[in-house]
Protein backbone atom coordinates (compact mmCIF):
# COMPACT_ATOMS: atom_id res chain seq x y z
CA UNK A 1 0.00 0.00 0.00
CA UNK A 2 1.43 3.75 -0.95
CA UNK A 3 1.10 5.59 1.52
CA UNK A 4 3.19 8.97 0.44
CA UNK A 5 2.92 10.00 -3.38
CA UNK A 6 4.86 12.42 -5.00
CA UNK A 7 3.63 13.56 -8.24
CA UNK A 8 5.57 15.61 -11.00
CA UNK A 9 7.39 18.18 -7.96
CA UNK A 10 9.63 21.24 -9.52
CA UNK A 11 11.15 24.13 -7.26
CA UNK A 12 13.00 27.01 -8.30
CA UNK A 13 15.12 29.48 -6.39
CA UNK A 14 15.14 32.53 -8.80
CA UNK A 15 17.55 31.15 -11.45
CA UNK A 16 18.43 27.49 -9.89
CA UNK A 17 16.19 24.71 -10.76
CA UNK A 18 16.00 22.84 -7.27
CA UNK A 19 13.81 19.97 -8.34
CA UNK A 20 12.55 18.81 -11.65
CA UNK A 21 9.64 16.70 -12.53
CA UNK A 22 10.20 14.43 -9.03
CA UNK A 23 7.81 11.65 -8.92
CA UNK A 24 8.33 8.90 -6.28
CA UNK A 25 5.46 6.51 -4.05
CA UNK A 26 6.95 5.62 -1.06
CA UNK A 27 5.34 2.55 0.84
CA UNK A 28 3.43 2.22 3.88
CA UNK A 29 6.32 0.93 6.58
CA UNK A 30 8.63 1.05 4.59
CA UNK A 31 12.08 3.34 5.23
CA UNK A 32 13.06 5.09 2.05
CA UNK A 33 16.81 6.68 1.60
CA UNK A 34 17.39 9.91 -0.74
CA UNK A 35 20.68 10.50 -1.89
CA UNK A 36 22.75 12.53 -4.01
CA UNK A 37 25.72 15.18 -4.01
CA UNK A 38 25.54 18.24 -2.68
CA UNK A 39 23.29 20.75 -4.21
CA UNK A 40 21.15 18.05 -6.09
CA UNK A 41 18.00 19.07 -4.17
CA UNK A 42 17.51 16.29 -1.39
CA UNK A 43 16.62 18.47 1.10
CA UNK A 44 14.77 20.94 -0.51
CA UNK A 45 12.73 17.48 -1.44
CA UNK A 46 12.66 16.84 2.48
CA UNK A 47 11.23 20.58 2.83
CA UNK A 48 8.32 20.16 0.75
CA UNK A 49 7.52 16.74 2.17
CA UNK A 50 7.43 18.38 6.01
CA UNK A 51 5.32 21.29 4.94
CA UNK A 52 8.42 24.16 5.30
CA UNK A 53 8.42 24.68 1.18
CA UNK A 54 5.96 24.81 -1.27
CA UNK A 55 6.23 23.35 -4.77
CA UNK A 56 5.94 25.11 -7.71
CA UNK A 57 4.39 22.61 -9.22
CA UNK A 58 3.33 18.99 -8.87
CA UNK A 59 1.76 17.48 -6.02
CA UNK A 60 2.29 15.73 -2.69
CA UNK A 61 -0.44 13.00 -1.25
CA UNK A 62 0.32 11.64 2.46
CA UNK A 63 -2.08 8.52 2.94
CA UNK A 64 -5.34 9.98 0.49
CA UNK A 65 -4.47 13.28 1.96
CA UNK A 66 -3.70 16.25 -0.54
CA UNK A 67 -0.72 18.42 1.52
CA UNK A 68 0.61 20.11 -1.42
CA UNK A 69 -0.75 20.71 -4.99
CA UNK A 70 1.55 23.76 -6.31
CA UNK A 71 1.81 26.70 -3.94
CA UNK A 72 -1.73 25.71 -1.98
CA UNK A 73 0.12 23.45 1.07
CA UNK A 74 -1.61 22.20 4.56
CA UNK A 75 0.75 23.87 7.10
CA UNK A 76 3.51 21.61 8.39
CA UNK A 77 1.99 21.48 12.06
CA UNK A 78 -1.40 19.81 10.54
CA UNK A 79 0.26 17.24 8.36
CA UNK A 80 1.10 14.05 11.18
CA UNK A 81 4.87 14.39 10.43
CA UNK A 82 7.16 13.75 12.50
CA UNK A 83 11.17 15.15 11.99
CA UNK A 84 14.83 14.50 13.65
CA UNK A 85 17.10 16.64 12.36
CA UNK A 86 21.22 16.60 12.11
CA UNK A 87 21.96 18.09 15.86
CA UNK A 88 18.20 16.59 17.10
CA UNK A 89 17.17 19.99 18.06
CA UNK A 90 16.20 19.38 21.87
CA UNK A 91 15.47 21.50 24.27
CA UNK A 92 18.44 22.40 26.42
CA UNK A 93 16.90 24.26 29.30
CA UNK A 94 14.27 20.88 29.77
CA UNK A 95 15.42 17.49 31.01
CA UNK A 96 14.77 14.36 28.81
CA UNK A 97 11.66 13.79 30.46
CA UNK A 98 10.53 17.38 29.18
CA UNK A 99 11.40 17.07 25.54
CA UNK A 100 9.86 13.76 25.21
CA UNK A 101 6.95 14.58 26.75
CA UNK A 102 6.75 18.25 24.78
CA UNK A 103 3.28 18.62 23.24
CA UNK A 104 1.49 15.98 25.73
CA UNK A 105 -1.47 17.80 27.64
CA UNK A 106 -0.27 18.11 30.99
CA UNK A 107 -1.55 16.41 33.76
CA UNK A 108 -3.20 13.89 31.29
CA UNK A 109 -3.37 10.79 33.57
CA UNK A 110 -1.02 8.35 31.24
CA UNK A 111 1.67 11.13 30.30
CA UNK A 112 4.06 9.87 32.88
CA UNK A 113 3.73 6.11 31.18
CA UNK A 114 3.96 7.44 27.34
CA UNK A 115 7.11 8.98 28.32
CA UNK A 116 8.63 6.29 30.13
CA UNK A 117 6.84 4.28 26.81
CA UNK A 118 8.46 6.60 24.66
CA UNK A 119 11.88 6.14 26.25
CA UNK A 120 12.01 2.37 26.63
CA UNK A 121 10.87 1.92 22.96
CA UNK A 122 14.12 3.86 22.03
CA UNK A 123 16.32 1.86 24.57
CA UNK A 124 17.23 4.31 26.97
CA UNK A 125 17.45 3.95 31.02
CA UNK A 126 14.82 5.57 32.89
CA UNK A 127 17.83 7.46 35.28
CA UNK A 128 18.27 9.54 32.57
CA UNK A 129 14.63 11.09 32.21
CA UNK A 130 16.25 14.22 34.64
CA UNK A 131 19.17 14.97 32.64
CA UNK A 132 19.87 17.74 30.67
CA UNK A 133 20.59 17.52 26.59
CA UNK A 134 24.22 18.55 27.41
CA UNK A 135 24.73 15.79 29.91
CA UNK A 136 24.09 13.16 26.99
CA UNK A 137 26.02 11.69 24.13
CA UNK A 138 25.46 12.71 20.84
CA UNK A 139 23.40 8.71 20.07
CA UNK A 140 21.62 9.61 23.47
CA UNK A 141 20.25 12.94 22.21
CA UNK A 142 19.49 11.43 18.79
CA UNK A 143 17.75 8.90 20.46
CA UNK A 144 15.63 11.45 22.87
CA UNK A 145 14.77 13.57 19.55
CA UNK A 146 13.54 10.35 17.99
CA UNK A 147 11.62 9.27 20.91
CA UNK A 148 10.06 13.09 21.11
CA UNK A 149 8.64 12.48 17.16
CA UNK A 150 7.43 9.06 17.81
CA UNK A 151 5.35 10.42 20.93
CA UNK A 152 3.14 12.34 18.44
CA UNK A 153 2.26 9.03 16.73
CA UNK A 154 3.22 10.39 12.88
CA UNK A 155 2.01 9.24 9.98
CA UNK A 156 5.57 9.96 8.13
CA UNK A 157 9.17 10.01 10.47
CA UNK A 158 11.67 12.66 7.98
CA UNK A 159 15.35 12.02 9.23
CA UNK A 160 17.57 15.08 8.06
CA UNK A 161 21.03 13.22 8.47
CA UNK A 162 20.17 12.05 11.93
CA UNK A 163 23.78 10.29 11.86
CA UNK A 164 26.25 12.22 10.30
CA UNK A 165 27.36 14.53 13.65
CA UNK A 166 27.94 10.57 15.28
CA UNK A 167 31.76 9.12 15.06
CA UNK A 168 31.67 5.88 12.96
CA UNK A 169 30.59 3.02 15.09
CA UNK A 170 27.98 5.38 16.54
CA UNK A 171 26.79 5.74 13.51
CA UNK A 172 26.88 2.20 13.03
CA UNK A 173 24.56 1.35 15.92
CA UNK A 174 22.47 3.97 15.76
CA UNK A 175 21.68 3.69 12.14
CA UNK A 176 20.54 -0.21 13.42
CA UNK A 177 18.96 1.50 16.31
CA UNK A 178 16.57 3.69 14.86
CA UNK A 179 16.24 1.11 11.94
CA UNK A 180 14.38 -1.45 14.61
CA UNK A 181 12.37 1.42 16.60
CA UNK A 182 10.68 2.08 13.32
CA UNK A 183 10.26 -0.66 12.41
CA UNK A 184 8.88 -2.04 15.85
CA UNK A 185 6.62 0.99 15.78
CA UNK A 186 5.69 0.45 12.15
CA UNK A 187 6.48 4.16 11.20
CA UNK A 188 7.34 4.89 7.24
CA UNK A 189 10.51 6.85 7.16
CA UNK A 190 12.21 8.62 4.55
CA UNK A 191 16.12 9.35 5.43
CA UNK A 192 18.00 11.97 3.82
CA UNK A 193 21.62 11.23 3.68
CA UNK A 194 25.02 12.25 1.68
CA UNK A 195 26.63 8.94 3.36
CA UNK A 196 25.85 5.86 0.35
CA UNK A 197 26.72 3.29 2.88
CA UNK A 198 23.88 4.65 5.03
CA UNK A 199 21.26 4.39 2.63
CA UNK A 200 22.17 1.35 1.46
CA UNK A 201 21.48 -0.71 4.32
CA UNK A 202 18.85 1.32 6.11
CA UNK A 203 16.40 1.58 3.47
CA UNK A 204 14.12 -0.51 1.71
CA UNK A 205 14.34 2.00 -1.30
CA UNK A 206 17.07 4.01 -2.37
CA UNK A 207 16.19 7.18 -4.49
CA UNK A 208 19.09 9.12 -6.14
CA UNK A 209 18.84 12.72 -7.42
CA UNK A 210 21.11 14.19 -9.32
CA UNK A 211 21.16 18.13 -10.49
CA UNK A 212 17.16 18.06 -9.22
CA UNK A 213 16.52 15.17 -10.90
CA UNK A 214 14.95 12.02 -10.06
CA UNK A 215 18.14 9.86 -11.58
CA UNK A 216 17.00 6.32 -10.09
CA UNK A 217 14.96 4.37 -8.00
CA UNK A 218 14.67 1.17 -6.79
CA UNK A 219 16.17 -1.88 -3.98
CA UNK A 220 19.25 -1.19 -2.33
CA UNK A 221 20.44 -4.11 -4.37
CA UNK A 222 18.96 -3.31 -7.67
CA UNK A 223 20.94 0.31 -7.83
CA UNK A 224 24.41 -0.99 -6.45
CA UNK A 225 24.43 -3.95 -8.95
CA UNK A 226 22.06 -2.79 -11.84
CA UNK A 227 22.98 1.09 -11.67
CA UNK A 228 21.34 3.04 -14.45
CA UNK A 229 24.83 5.05 -15.51
CA UNK A 230 28.40 4.93 -14.34
CA UNK A 231 27.83 8.26 -12.75
CA UNK A 232 25.35 6.48 -10.48
CA UNK A 233 27.22 3.53 -10.32
CA UNK A 234 30.14 5.23 -9.03
CA UNK A 235 28.10 7.47 -6.42
CA UNK A 236 26.95 4.21 -5.03
CA UNK A 237 30.29 2.66 -4.21
CA UNK A 238 33.63 1.44 -6.03
CA UNK A 239 33.90 0.28 -9.52
CA UNK A 240 34.94 -1.42 -12.32
CA UNK A 241 34.29 0.39 -15.78
CA UNK A 242 35.98 -1.85 -18.78
CA UNK A 243 35.02 -1.65 -22.34
CA UNK A 244 33.79 -4.84 -23.65
CA UNK A 245 32.16 -6.62 -26.78
CA UNK A 246 29.29 -8.56 -25.83
CA UNK A 247 28.47 -11.99 -27.71
CA UNK A 248 26.04 -14.74 -27.21
CA UNK A 249 25.74 -13.78 -23.06
CA UNK A 250 29.51 -13.44 -22.62
CA UNK A 251 31.25 -9.71 -22.86
CA UNK A 252 35.09 -9.95 -23.95
CA UNK A 253 37.56 -7.63 -22.01
CA UNK A 254 40.72 -6.95 -20.53
CA UNK A 255 39.76 -9.64 -17.80
CA UNK A 256 38.76 -12.47 -20.75
CA UNK A 257 35.13 -14.10 -20.97
CA UNK A 258 32.84 -12.24 -18.18
CA UNK A 259 29.13 -13.68 -18.16
CA UNK A 260 26.95 -10.56 -18.12
CA UNK A 261 23.16 -10.26 -17.96
CA UNK A 262 20.53 -9.23 -20.44
CA UNK A 263 20.39 -9.58 -24.26
CA UNK A 264 23.53 -7.08 -25.16
CA UNK A 265 25.07 -7.70 -28.49
CA UNK A 266 28.01 -5.64 -29.50
CA UNK A 267 30.11 -2.84 -28.56
CA UNK A 268 29.81 -1.76 -24.70
CA UNK A 269 30.78 -0.47 -21.49
CA UNK A 270 30.33 -3.15 -18.38
CA UNK A 271 30.38 -2.57 -15.08
CA UNK A 272 32.05 -5.17 -11.91
CA UNK A 273 31.66 -4.44 -7.87
CA UNK A 274 35.66 -4.82 -6.65
CA UNK A 275 34.24 -7.33 -4.62
CA UNK A 276 33.24 -9.82 -7.21
CA UNK A 277 36.90 -9.71 -8.45
CA UNK A 278 39.74 -12.32 -6.65
CA UNK A 279 43.03 -11.51 -7.14
CA UNK A 280 45.35 -14.57 -7.49
CA UNK A 281 48.88 -15.21 -7.42
CA UNK A 282 49.60 -16.74 -10.69
CA UNK A 283 53.35 -15.92 -12.91
CA UNK A 284 51.63 -18.59 -15.42
CA UNK A 285 48.36 -17.33 -16.43
CA UNK A 286 48.24 -13.79 -16.03
CA UNK A 287 47.02 -12.97 -19.43
CA UNK A 288 43.68 -12.17 -18.23
CA UNK A 289 45.23 -10.45 -15.01
CA UNK A 290 47.97 -8.54 -14.36
CA UNK A 291 51.26 -6.91 -12.20
CA UNK A 292 50.35 -5.36 -8.97
CA UNK A 293 51.84 -2.11 -8.69
CA UNK A 294 50.52 -0.97 -5.12
CA UNK A 295 48.70 -2.57 -2.28
CA UNK A 296 47.20 -0.21 0.54
CA UNK A 297 46.54 -2.80 3.96
CA UNK A 298 43.35 -1.57 5.28
CA UNK A 299 43.20 -4.53 8.29
CA UNK A 300 39.89 -7.07 7.08
CA UNK A 301 39.69 -5.23 3.63
CA UNK A 302 42.67 -4.12 1.68
CA UNK A 303 43.07 -2.46 -1.61
CA UNK A 304 45.32 -3.78 -4.32
CA UNK A 305 46.02 -1.81 -7.67
CA UNK A 306 46.77 -3.94 -10.76
CA UNK A 307 48.13 -2.42 -14.06
CA UNK A 308 46.24 -4.85 -16.75
CA UNK A 309 48.11 -6.88 -18.96
CA UNK A 310 48.76 -5.27 -22.56
CA UNK A 311 45.53 -3.20 -22.15
CA UNK A 312 46.38 1.08 -21.98
CA UNK A 313 44.08 1.48 -19.49
CA UNK A 314 44.36 3.00 -15.67
CA UNK A 315 45.27 0.25 -12.65
CA UNK A 316 42.30 -1.29 -11.48
CA UNK A 317 41.71 -1.25 -7.67
CA UNK A 318 40.24 -4.60 -6.18
CA UNK A 319 39.00 -5.07 -2.66
CA UNK A 320 40.19 -8.30 -1.19
CA UNK A 321 40.73 -10.06 2.24
CA UNK A 322 44.50 -9.29 3.99
CA UNK A 323 44.44 -13.15 4.20
CA UNK A 324 47.37 -13.81 0.92
CA UNK A 325 47.86 -10.67 0.34
CA UNK A 326 49.77 -10.39 -2.72
CA UNK A 327 53.11 -8.16 -2.82
CA UNK A 328 53.88 -5.41 -5.04
CA UNK A 329 55.22 -6.61 -8.60
CA UNK A 330 53.08 -9.53 -7.87
CA UNK A 331 51.96 -11.38 -11.68
CA UNK A 332 48.07 -12.10 -10.61
CA UNK A 333 44.90 -13.36 -12.35
CA UNK A 334 42.08 -12.10 -11.54
CA UNK A 335 39.05 -14.37 -11.05
CA UNK A 336 35.62 -13.11 -11.59
CA UNK A 337 32.21 -13.81 -9.51
CA UNK A 338 29.08 -13.23 -10.91
CA UNK A 339 27.78 -11.48 -13.76
CA UNK A 340 29.34 -7.84 -15.06
CA UNK A 341 26.29 -4.96 -15.25
CA UNK A 342 25.74 -3.76 -19.11
CA UNK A 343 24.96 0.06 -19.41
CA UNK A 344 22.48 0.45 -21.42
CA UNK A 345 23.11 2.80 -24.26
Amino acid sequence: MTLLTIDTISKRYGPVQALKDISLEVQAGSRTAVVGPSGSGKTTLLRIIAGFEQPDIGRVTLDGEVLADGPACVPAHKRGIGIVSQDGALFPHLSVAENIGFGFERGAPDREKHIFDLLEMVELDRGMLERRPHQLSGGQQQRVALARALGRRPRLMLLDEPFSALDTGLRENMRKAVARVLQTAGITAILVTHDQGEALSFADQVAVLREGRLVQAGTPQTLYLKPRDRETALFLGDAVMLPAIIRNGFADCALGNVPVEGAHQGKAEIMLRPEQIRVVVDEANAKYGGRVVDVEFGGATCTVAVSLAAVALPPILIKTSSVALPARGDLVRLDIAGKAHVFSR
